[in-house]
């Protein structure tokens, strides 16, 4: 197939150590990602297939537009069995970063993982050659010394999909990481960990075809200067500005007169005001730490950066010298909930260190980083208002042995601090399946039912659980009247649709 698609699929059998080279035009009609993942589990993975089970599949699909250069291409499918939904209904993961464009480059539509590996393994792909290394040497490691390792052994060029502890343990609620931060989760971490995969590492010379290069680049001008907004298409600024006519405090078109990165190299930078139409400020529009943890990240904040060929820049860069008082790199970045929800478990709010609001600021970069390199995955912030939910309404101490409810540390929970978090009383209880409380990793529907929630739970509004089959609110829209219907014909999870919903 040519002019936006390789037409290739990578068939690896972990099981037999068999790679294959199929065609992929006979899935030309799927128009691509999401649509090829749902039928190739449809036509491959037998009824009945539990999520680790040796039939169960996990396809890595691009689009028609992945690594043409196209805006906001970046992101990758990921289909397998749910992990933490009633059913074990197919469900797809989607992650960004640049695995998708390194996909198509090195030459490959579509990579499907198939089987077990008798011992931990990695897939190294460079264009054509691929194979499968020995991965004992990383097992028990997290995602960013494996993908440290991984790009020491290939090249710096090289982009590593890696699990953590979480879906080594096989924990639902993990998922996996690329360059770093991007993630892809809805549990296929665990799915790669009980097919004992390690990591995918991928690095693509290739090209890809156009057909018409002249009016890609028409379209592309079209779709940078009249269309595109910031995070999310919000198309009107959060603060009134001389060239618009309205704001929106909710919008994160977050640039403004007097906001600064204040901590970029070489000195502070003004984001400004940015009017439509000039393509080499949009990146400035997205202000994603402050949005997300207010006035405080803006000393803390190097830059806004993004995935392959996306001019939005919604990911956050910071870099804060004192989170290394807490063992994990002064560094860090992500975008939507990931930058925020970690000290959202704090019945109190975070304690402040030095200025006001620091506290959060400070125990969200700590919170990621840890969280991150264990590859444990939020479900959009379900896990930590399940974390709320369970301890505000007692349901920790009915349902913890004493012992184990004794040894938590429920006293620095209750003052914010930070190191609730850091020691081994919640993130890393949940990646290595320590304990009772692990089990809040399940999912909604799994803690439900084992720990016997009733009906307050799945009525109370916080939650934001919609539906009993585990599915939380991602923005809201998704789930109401005939716009949720149609969107939720399409979708075995919490829709992950930003596009209906605008400023």
């Amino acid at each position: 197939m040519a002019n936006g698609w390789t037409g290739n699929i990578l068939r690896v059998n972990l099981t037999t150590g068999n790679i294959t080279l199929e065609d992929s035009s006979k899935f030309k009609s799927f128009v691509g990602g999401m649509g090829f993942g749902y039928k190739i589990m449809y036509d491959e993975v037998p009824p009945g297939t539990k999520p680790f089970d040796e039939a169960n599949k996990l396809v890595f699909a691009t689009g028609p537009l992945t690594g043409s250069g196209a805006p906001c291409s970046s992101r990758v499918n990921i289909t397998s069995l749910s992990t933490f939904t009633k059913g074990n209904l197919v469900v797809d993961a989607h992650m960004g970063g640049f695995f998708a464009a390194q996909m198509k480059f090195a030459g490959y539509d579509v990579i499907i993982i198939e089987g077990k590996a008798k011992s931990p393994v990695w897939l190294k792909i460079k264009d054509d050659k691929v194979s499968l290394e020995k991965a004992d040497f990383l097992w028990g490691k997290g995602t960013r010394a494996t993908t440290e390792e991984i790009c020491r052994l290939t090249s710096p060029e090289t982009c590593v999909a890696a699990i953590g502890q979480a879906g080594e343990n096989l924990v639902p609620l993990s998922g996996m990481l690329n360059s770093r931060n991007h993630s892809g989760g809805a549990g296929t971490g665990a799915i790669m960990g009980s097919k004992n995969l390690k990591a995918i590492a991928v690095e693509g010379t290739k090209g890809v075809n156009i057909a018409d290069r002249q009016e890609m680049k028409r379209l592309n001008d079209y779709m940078m200067t009249e269309l595109i907004g910031a995070n999310n298409n919000h198309v009107v600024p959060s603060t009134p500005q001389s060239w618009a006519e309205y704001s929106d405090p909710k919008s994160r078109w977050t640039a403004r007169k007097g906001l600064f990165w204040g901590a970029a190299e070489g000195g502070p930078i003004e984001t400004g005001e940015i009017p439509p139409g000039n393509q080499n400020t949009v990146g400035f529009r997205t202000y994603k730490s402050v949005f997300d943890l207010g006035p405080a990240a803006e000393k803390y904040t190097v830059k806004m950066s993004g995935c392959h060929s996306c001019p939005i820049r919604c990911m956050t860069q910071m870099n804060i010298p004192r989170v290394k008082e807490f063992g994990v790199p002064s560094t860090g970045g992500n975008t939507c909930v990931a930058n925020f929800v970690h000290t959202t478990i704090f019945p109190n709010g975070p304690k402040d260190f030095e200025d006001k609001d620091d506290g959060r600021v400070i125990g969200n970069l700590v919170g990621l980083n840890l969280f991150d390199d264990y590859g444990l995955w939020c479900n959009y912030g379900q896990l930590h208002r399940d974390f709320t939910y369970c301890y505000s309404k007692g349901v920790f101490k009915r349902v913890l042995p004493a012992e184990e409810y004794a040894e938590i540390r429920w006293d620095q929970l209750e003052a914010g601090d930070v190191n609730f978090i850091k020691i081994k009383d919640f993130y890393y209880r949940l990646a290595h399946r320590v304990g009772e409380l692990s089990h809040l990793a399940d999912g909604s529907y799994a803690i439900a039912e084992r720990w016997n929630l009733g009906e307050e739970y799945w009525g109370y509004a916080k939650n934001k659980l919609w539906s009993p089959f585990g599915y939380p609110v991602h923005h809201a829209n998704e789930a109401s009247a005939q716009v949720g219907s149609i969107v939720n014909c399409m979708f075995n999870r919490d829709c992950m649709t930003h596009t209906h919903i605008n400023f």
